[in-house]
């Protein structure tokens, strides 16, 4: 089936966190922004899904509803035909989304007063898991080079053999530079992490939007060493538009790790998806393919449309070219003007709703991050009011 991703569709109304205007109200003070800020997609999902949800809502019973064998089978099927990742259904645990997963293995597999290390500038989220939970964080931050950012391995090194760091956050794609981390990348942080004890939180809720060029490795599949130090974190949350349906995958090979998670799930009774998150999920993994592959041909268009627009007509801004997710990273530094007066031109000129860089931590400053996964008249809409802001 050919799908139309240049359709505009109304989302006010639908409880759209992006969209909603008394959320745009309280976050920026302006219900009235252009919304280009939260990372969800402006598409239709799958027809197939679509689908299964009028089927399922018309047989009128939405109870208790559990996983069964074609539920796993369709995550085991899909890791295996899209990363050539073979996994076991017992690694698999449910948890109703990516960030409180994350917040439950922090408080998992370490101690309070334990530090974990991030990668900033990264998803803001990863800082809140750590500080809510009482650990500390100790920051890696990302060198930017030759216009792509790599990891500091030598910082790394010498952080790692702290003996109270416990955990590394991995953001695999990278959430907001869409760094597509390669094998080798990944082999070198495992390394390290290896040799200091420390066990990798994968977050590669991204994992399946790599754009063209660009191969994502999931960071368990290197070695059944890296697996037994990994805890992988998925979803078809950002794949196919899915995130309000709070239905996400904890895939974790060790099986000490595996018991003791499985632990604070049950002290927290977190046991059951909704009726749809299965239907949704099973649908999308077995039938949702075709639709995205035609989205990331979108995506990658939509890149090279954000390249020329940025040559051509922002000179000044720099553009970090992603290679993975829906997400730009947009570096004004060179207007010279501090994170505020950016802020403000953004949101008061422009008439814009991004998120500010700076919160994704140290390395952030004078950025902004652009959800691209829009129809292109909305994008180019969008860089056109940023361009007449900055030049008048």
């Amino acid at each position: 089936m050919k799908y139309n991703f240049d359709e505009i569709v109304d989302r006010k109304g639908t409880n759209s966190a992006k969209w909603s205007k008394e959320l745009l109200e309280q976050r920026f003070g302006d219900g009235e922004l252009l919304p280009l800020w939260v990372a969800d997609i402006d598409f239709k999902c799958p027809k197939p899904v679509v689908d299964a949800f009028v089927e399922r809502a018309k047989h009128g019973i939405y109870g208790y509803s559990e996983r069964m064998s074609p539920y796993y089978q369709s995550i085991i099927n899909w890791n295996k035909r899209r990363n050539n990742w073979e996994i076991k259904k017992e690694w698999i645990l449910f948890t109703p989304g990516i960030v409180p997963a994350i917040n439950l293995l922090v408080r998992t597999s370490s101690f309070p007063g334990d530090k974990v290390i991030i990668q900033n500038p990264v998803y803001y989220p990863f800082n809140v898991a750590i500080l809510n939970n009482g650990r500390h964080i100790q920051y890696n931050p990302l060198k930017y080079e030759n216009s792509r950012c790599t990891m500091d391995y030598k910082d790394l090194e010498e952080k790692a053999k702290d003996p109270r760091v416990k955990l590394l956050i991995l953001c695999s794609p990278h959430n907001p530079v869409g760094q597509v981390w390669t094998k080798e990348e990944l082999t070198k942080l495992g390394e390290i992490c290896i040799k200091n004890n420390i066990i990798v939180i994968s977050d590669e809720v991204h994992s399946d939007l790599i754009l063209k060029g660009h191969k994502h490795t999931p960071f368990a599949s290197i070695s059944e060493e890296f697996a037994q130090h990994c805890i992988t974190c998925t979803a078809p949350s950002k794949t196919f538009n899915l995130a309000g349906l709070q239905t996400s995958n904890i895939i974790i090979p060790n099986e000490r790790l595996r018991i003791y998670f499985s632990q604070t799930l049950e002290s927290n009774a977190i046991r059951m998806p909704n009726a749809f998150g299965i239907v949704a999920l099973r649908t999308a993994y077995n039938e949702g393919e075709g639709w995205l592959e035609q989205v990331l041909e979108y995506l990658n268009k939509d890149v090279c449309f954000i390249e020329e627009f940025v040559k051509e007509k922002m000179p000044e801004v720099k553009f970090i070219k992603p290679e993975g997710t829906y997400l730009a990273w947009l570096d004004f530094t060179a207007l010279g003007k501090n994170e505020k007066e950016i802020e403000m031109i953004i949101q008061k000129k422009a008439k814009i709703a991004l998120d500010e860089g700076y919160v994704f931590g140290k390395g952030g400053e004078r950025f902004k991050r652009i959800n691209f996964a829009c129809p292109q008249y909305i994008l180019e809409r969008a860089l056109n009011r940023i361009e007449e802001a900055i030049h008048n």
